[in-house]
């Protein structure tokens, strides 16, 4: 089917229809990132996945391709700080406790 750029209203459809999906999918990632930060295992892999981001460290190196690259590392680690906040901000202190509890009982 070719399209016809004077279709104003069946261009806002499509539109409308992109739109519901895509916040549809942003539904989706939200619920599935609030079960994952629901349990104890859950928070253990994000907060995993924060210390290997670095965000809790400088990403200073003298080479700038690798400071480069760890600020790329640490700007995914702050998305997911971001998506903490925004969706289950209680959550966030009892990741940090829980991490501190499993670090004294494995030292």
């Amino acid at each position: 089917m070719e399209h016809d750029p004077t279709d104003f209203e069946g261009e806002e459809i499509a539109q409308a229809e992109k739109a519901v999906r895509s916040k549809s999918a942003r539904d989706v990632e939200d619920a599935d990132f609030k079960w994952l930060m629901g349990s104890r295992r859950g928070r253990r892999i994000v907060w995993r996945l924060l210390d290997r981001a670095g965000i809790f460290r400088s990403s200073f190196n003298s080479n700038s391709m690798a400071m480069a690259f760890a600020e790329g590392c640490k700007n995914d680690g702050l998305r997911i700080i971001g998506q903490i906040h925004l969706l289950c901000p209680d959550t966030y202190s009892v990741m940090i406790q829980e991490a501190l509890d499993d670090k004294r009982n494995n030292c």
